[in-house]
């Protein structure tokens, strides 16, 4: 039937709609992570910041069971930064969270984040 000519995409990949569904959800996460608030937001850009130092092929966000300890003391660290940068800036007395509430938030967020990156990258790498 197609001896001469070009197979079409959706018949080379049977699997196309599946991956066009998965982009669909990354967006509106990524919306819906947009409306996250502004200090919140400044915690995530912190994260990522971090992530993009340590995203590399064998980094231990990759393992298959990742390490709690070192992911709790990433956690740690991102946040010690965090609270020192609103202690240099005088936010910290300023009604902002204590230093035990932004350390929650950062390990929520870290691995989410860390969790987002794991899928995109296997994902990835089946969509050839």
């Amino acid at each position: 039937m197609y001896r001469n000519s070009v197979i079409p995409f959706y018949l080379a990949y049977p699997d196309y709609p599946m991956y066009l569904d998965e982009y669909r959800k990354m967006q509106d996460l990524e919306c819906l992570q947009a409306m996250y608030p502004a200090t919140v937001k400044a915690y995530q850009k912190k994260i990522n910041q971090v992530l993009d130092r340590i995203d590399y092929e064998g980094s231990m966000i990759y393992d298959e069971y990742p390490d709690r300890i070192s992911l709790y003391k990433l956690a740690s660290d991102i946040t010690q930064m965090i609270v020192r940068e609103q202690t240099q800036n005088g936010e910290m007395g300023k009604g902002q969270d204590s230093a035990e509430h932004i350390g929650t938030i950062v390990q929520i967020l870290l691995y989410y984040e860390i969790h987002k990156r794991r899928y995109k990258r296997t994902d990835s790498f089946l969509k050839f």
